[in-house]
């Protein structure tokens, strides 16, 4: 009994001995990886990279960019579905232990005693706050030495940090796959949902995939994704969370993804998506812009846009078909599993209701075509083939292109298409509706060109078009695309002279004349479009309506090309302007969008705008960090609310480039070009429209930029590597640019009120004889107009003529150079110019 009682003591001690010495190496385990374990209070400050948005004026998404595509959301804001989900799926009693489930971990332990040796990756037994210990201050390494850190770290979080807040982390840290990290972000990327519209078999799904994204993808995995989605479910029903009805039905939800771009997403808004994160990558920089959560409106009206687009689109398209058609794309062998081989071919993503397609088969009267098959989210074709039907009717437009004549008009299909052919095509209509089953041959167009809408009053930019289809260039012409604007520069020069004693009534020679260029360059001799026809003396009004060169030339001589490029300058046309005098006529080369501002200080009195793609900037909490509109509201602020108080008022306080009775001047006279000008095709619209025609030399380029009270808008066309569009009437801008113009402020200004631009201050509005610019005179009715006279002008009664052209229509060589020869009279005076 006393050795037992001996042996008894003898184990006692041992154990206490080993006890201690256990708790000891414990500990010494404990304070060895305690000291240099990361600062777990840096979560309280934690900003991950949040994506930037960008938003149209009516809250519709734009665009998205980011490189970790994350939304944070407050935990107040997650649906009680979705945390139930998670916790589910990761952590059932998240809210019960203090960092570490005991449990968890043995369970993971006898696993791994069972596998030992098996090189299997041994199983996680990590809480959420284990997680967020990892995922935000440790690495992925599996070892034993980061599991201890990972524990430690879990046990201290939770000591600093409330429940709602370690989870809310986590919810907005962890990676869903597809580029996706937090829910936010992948219930938009998997569902094309906010969270709080997830159902339970959506949420259950997103629950599954923290710890194996890539292994539960929904289309290559979709299995597997299934079967670990209603592990979760049937989780949530174990725990009570969710109904056996529920449950059911759940289970039974197929997995129906909804792939969600990364680009633009208002569509026809990619040229001015990319404007925008240019704009924004310049203002902050690459990280701002990829990770600062910024939340950005912009001027964008979709609507307007959409109509921008279309208008631009079927002008380009229009003058391209007239040229002929040059033949199928590609040639593909249509033998077996032709969609495959189609799917290969790179198409167009942004020109629907255009598809590509592959000519399967062809006749006289018609032609079978296989489309492109779409390519599901895992990137396999899709199995589904469609086929339609092009007939005469749909390629009776593509004569053969030869140059400069083209072919008849194709009487067989056959003539046009053949198997093998990769074309695009769209729907067929006939009386404004689409004939089912047919199609209508297309081709993408050679000339490209762009389109501007501006509120003109702010500066806003209501649509921009920067060319055919983003997706085959993402060169923007509207703003990167220098052009010569040909006599669309016209009006700044006629502002000038306006600004400085001229009257719209003001008579000036049309008349040949030769200006000796110096330094050996030889003369230039200028000429108006119809080569060899001149007019004698014209009113400004009527030499601005007919666009008439040398008009432009002589009152640029008499002004001076210094005070022009001054005006220039003030318009934001042109930087710099050389002193030479084809720049009157738009030899310089400038932007849609530095003429569509210009016009619109034209269109709103002569106030400064600031062309902007952004109304405003946010940063992640909502701070405004960028205003476009400047303007000071007084008395927008009524503190104790309204008690009879003054209007508020806003103070604008921008810089008055022109004189605001100036301006209405040049707009009587670019309403002129349009009533009864070079541009009278955009008369069709019906409202009051300003605006002026251009053409440049060889016609490489053709404009119309103009403006109503509401919207201004610049529209050029030309080809990248500029050339010819053509001879005679057909290549100049009242032919090609207007129309697309009209067809735009159709649309724009549809619902619209007829409201004439208002009449300054100050101006007088007179009866003078269109003609002649002299005042009309008693009950003289016939062929006059109302013109519009700054205070101290008038209309002449009488033209004292001094000097006369010569017996073959030419100036005297002594007056061709001198502006002050006595040929040249000053405003005021009634005489020739």
């Amino acid at each position: 009994m006393r050795l037992l009682v001996r042996f008894m003591g003898f184990l006692f001690a041992a154990g206490t001995v080993l006890f201690l010495v256990g708790v000891g190496a414990v500990a010494g385990l404990i304070w060895h990886f305690s000291k240099d374990l990361p600062d777990y209070s840096q979560l309280q400050d934690y900003e991950p990279p949040v994506m930037t948005r960008v938003h149209a004026v009516d809250g519709s998404l734009l665009g998205e960019y980011a490189k970790e595509r994350r939304l944070y959301l407050p935990i107040q804001a997650v649906p009680k579905l979705v945390i139930n989900a998670f916790l589910a799926a990761e952590d059932k009693n998240f809210y019960e232990h203090g960092g570490i489930d005991y449990t968890g971990m043995a369970r993971a332990g006898v696993v791994y005693i069972q596998n030992y040796g098996s090189n299997r990756r041994p199983q996680g037994a990590s809480t959420i706050t284990q997680q967020v210990a990892k995922n935000f201050l440790l690495t992925n390494e599996v070892s034993f030495a980061r599991k201890i850190k990972e524990a430690l770290l879990a046990m201290r979080i939770e000591k600093t940090y409330s429940k709602d807040k370690i989870l809310e982390l986590y919810l907005n840290e962890i990676y869903l796959g597809l580029g996706a990290y937090g829910i936010a972000a992948a219930s938009l990327v998997y569902f094309d949902k906010s969270v709080n519209e997830l159902t339970v078999a959506e949420a259950s799904y997103l629950a599954a995939l923290p710890k194996m994204p890539a292994t539960l993808h929904p289309v290559r995995n979709r299995d597997r994704a299934v079967e670990r989605r209603n592990y979760v479910i049937d989780r949530l029903l174990e725990n009570g969370w969710i109904k056996q009805a529920d449950a059911d039905k759940a289970r039974k939800e197929p997995l129906a993804v909804t792939s969600r771009s990364n680009g633009a997403h208002t569509f026809a808004g990619e040229y001015f998506a990319e404007e925008v994160r240019r704009d924004i990558f310049e203002r902050y920089g690459e990280k701002k812009l990829y990770e600062g959560g910024l939340s950005v409106r912009t001027t964008l009206d979709p609507k307007i846009q959409v109509m921008a687009r279309k208008a631009m689109v079927s002008g380009l398209v229009n003058y391209d078909e007239q040229q002929g058609y040059r033949g199928a794309m590609s040639k593909l062998d249509t033998t077996g599993d032709w969609g495959v081989k189609l799917a290969e071919i790179k198409s167009l993503s942004d020109i629907s209701p255009w598809r590509m397609a592959v000519v399967l088969e062809t006749s006289d009267q018609s032609a079978r075509i296989g489309f492109q098959p779409s390519r599901e989210l895992g990137g396999a074709v899709s199995k589904q083939r469609e086929t339609g039907i092009v007939t005469v009717d749909g390629v009776r437009w593509a004569r053969a292109a030869q140059g400069a004549t083209k072919g008849k008009a194709p009487t067989a299909v056959s003539q046009v298409l053949q198997p093998g052919d990769v074309i695009y095509a769209d729907p067929l209509y006939k009386d404004g509706q689409p004939v089912e089953g047919q199609y209508r041959l297309r081709q993408i167009p050679e000339v490209s060109g762009a389109m501007v809408a501006m509120d003109p009053w702010t500066g806003r930019v209501l649509a921009m078009v920067g060319g055919f289809s983003f997706d085959q260039s993402q060169f923007n012409r509207a703003t990167q695309a220098y052009r010569q604007p040909g006599s669309s520069f016209k009006p700044i020069v006629y502002s000038a002279a306006l600004d400085n004693g001229y009257t719209p009534s003001t008579v000036v020679l049309d008349a040949p004349i030769e200006i000796d260029q110096g330094q050996g360059a030889g003369v230039w001799r200028p000429e108006n479009f119809s080569s060899g026809k001149f007019q004698g003396p014209v009113t400004l009004r009527n030499a601005l309506r007919q666009s008439l060169n040398t008009v432009t030339v002589r009152l640029a001589q008499d002004i001076g090309m210094p005070l022009i490029g001054e005006y220039a300058r003030r318009f934001g046309v042109y930087d710099e302007l050389p002193n030479y005098l084809s720049y009157a006529l738009g030899a310089g080369e400038t932007t849609a969008m530095r003429m569509v501002t210009a016009y619109s200080m034209l269109a709103n009195g002569g106030r400064r705008v600031k062309p902007t793609l952004i109304d405003r900037i946010q940063d992640r909490y909502g701070r405004t960090i960028f205003k476009h509109d400047q303007r000071e509201c007084r008395g927008c602020d009524a503190p104790g609310g309204w008690k009879s108080q003054a209007e508020p008022q806003l103070i604008d306080r921008r810089e008055q480039v022109l004189d605001s009775m100036t301006a209405y001047q040049i707009t009587e006279l670019m309403e002129g070009v349009v009533q009864a000008g070079t541009a009278t095709v955009v008369k069709e619209v019906g409202k009051p429209i300003a605006g002026k025609t251009g053409t440049t030399n060889e016609a490489k380029d053709a404009w119309f930029v103009g403006f109503s009270p509401d919207v201004a808008v610049a529209i050029y066309m030309g080809y990248d590597k500029p050339r010819a569009l053509g001879k005679g009437n057909a290549a100049t801008g009242g032919h090609l640019a207007a129309p697309i113009a009209r067809d735009f402020l159709k649309l724009a200004l549809a619902d619209k009120p007829a409201v004439p631009f208002k009449v300054p201050a100050g101006i007088k509005l007179v009866r003078v004889v269109a003609k002649t610019g002299m005042r009309a005179g008693p009950g003289e009715t016939g062929g006059t107009i109302l013109e519009a006279f700054k205070p101290g002008t008038a209309p002449p009664d009488n033209y004292s003529v001094i000097g006369v052209a010569d017996a073959d229509g030419r100036m005297p060589a002594s007056q061709q150079q001198q502006p002050d020869s006595g040929f040249f009279m000053r405003p005021g005076t009634g005489g020739l110019y």
